[in-house]
């Protein structure tokens, strides 16, 4: 791991989401320096599903060897950030660094994602980025070494990244391109970069979008907290990067990344929007022997005549209870094409459940897509869930809340089979 210099002692960072997850991370990294920290962030209640807030975060700081000042803030509101910066520059004399870290996400396609979800990634990635740089920047321009750094992808126009959830990489790019503008705009005056994990990270909100057993395939934000260190220590004319944390790590002079993982050994799951294409990263993971969600059907689990998508069916109704449908409360189509093509349903909201082929008795609240090739590979172990949406070979199209609730009757499936 990448150690302390001391070079941030004494220096302001204004933090927006840093109450967890990296934001988080990231100040108390820079509090070993003996830096201040001003964490901006909406969580002044403890929230019923997320740990953490502004005031448990700021003891952490404090506790790290940094000073805290927590502000209640949300960014998409112009007063509350400048309230914020105003508290901030009278409490530590000025602003040094600022980290857009704050983020919304919802990986749903155009007809899926409602317009309050649109103006919530909208609000908060792109107009809250550009806004809080835009409040605080006067203030970084009287500091000595005065950086933005943005946590948000490199601007990759590859349109497997838009197809599936053309909202949320819209409100991400935003971030992006203001790194773009920036950068140029303040360039001799503000170091402004980018920076983008190369793998997934164990946050709050991973564990909600990945559902069940996703940690062991994450590094932990120690990692992104080291590398925004490394980047955040460099000089002003250090500008205008978009990096990842692996490449901007091993240029530190770091070789060992399994200090990193949050399980050492296993494969990881790669994140958004990087070059490497998904197809091919599907089949990394695959070779380095993903642990798959789903154990693969026993021989005995159904008749030999029976076809590839009525045995996985088979399957999935001897696990399926009425306790599976009180924890569920939700009705399942899967529209398959290629070779088996046609229309399957699992009705989790009535009854003791139920699961065959056709449509669903009552409106479907999920709907899956995909090559019934790859829904076979998909049950049988073979194509992680979480990879076959990524890669455009499943999309999603309904309550993505219910989507994750499957992953975790799959893995029911798999442990029953154990």
């Amino acid at each position: 791991m990448l150690q302390n210099t001391g070079k941030l002692a004494g220096c302001t960072l204004f933090i927006t989401g840093a109450s967890r997850g990296i934001g988080k991370a990231i100040a108390l990294k820079a509090a070993k320096d003996g830096a201040n920290i001003v964490i901006a962030a909406k969580t002044a209640e403890p929230h019923p599903k997320l740990p953490g807030t502004i005031y448990t975060a700021a003891q952490e700081v404090e506790a790290a060897g940094g000073k805290a000042l927590a502000c209640v803030v949300d960014i998409r509101d112009e007063q509350q950030i400048g309230d914020a910066v105003q508290k901030a520059v009278d409490k530590f004399g000025g602003i040094d660094i600022l980290v857009n870290n704050a983020s919304a996400i919802s990986l749903t396609g155009t007809l899926a994602t409602p317009m309050k979800r649109v103006d919530l990634m909208l609000g908060i990635n792109l107009r809250g980025t550009y806004l809080t740089s835009k409040l605080v920047i006067p203030h970084l321009l009287k500091s000595r070494s005065p950086h933005i750094l943005n946590l948000s992808p490199p601007l990759n126009l590859n349109p497997i990244w838009f197809k599936n959830h053309t909202a949320y990489t819209m409100a991400k790019y935003g971030m992006s391109m203001c790194v773009l503008g920036m950068a140029e705009e303040f360039r001799g005056q503000i170091a402004v970069n980018a920076l983008w994990p190369k793998t997934a990270i164990q946050t709050a909100a991973m564990d909600m979008l990945g559902g069940e057993g996703v940690a062991k395939q994450c590094r932990t934000a120690d990692i992104m907290a080291d590398a925004a260190y490394a980047v955040l220590t460099q000089p002003t004319d250090y500008t205008g990067h978009f990096l990842v944390d692996e490449d901007v790590l091993k240029g530190q002079g770091v070789q060992d990344f399994e200090l990193y993982a949050v399980q050492p050994g296993h494969p990881l799951l790669p994140d958004f929007f990087l070059d490497e294409a998904p197809e091919t990263l599907v089949q990394k993971m695959e070779e380095h022997g993903a642990t798959p969600a789903f154990k693969p059907a026993s021989s005995s689990a159904t008749p030999p005549s029976a076809g590839p998508i009525e045995s996985t069916f088979d399957v999935i109704r001897g696990v399926i209870n009425e306790d599976v449908v009180k924890s569920t409360q939700g009705v399942y189509k899967f529209d398959l094409s290629g070779e088996h093509a046609g229309v399957w349903f699992l009705d989790l909201r009535s009854g003791s459940g139920s699961a065959g082929q056709g449509e669903p008795a009552l409106k479907a609240d999920v709907i899956m897509t995909m090559d019934s090739g790859d829904f076979s590979k998909m049950f049988a172990g073979k194509l992680k869930p979480t990879m076959a949406f990524m890669s455009g070979k499943l999309r999603i199209k309904g309550d993505m809340t219910l989507a994750i609730k499957l992953e975790k009757l799959m893995n029911r499936m798999a442990k029953a089979k154990l």
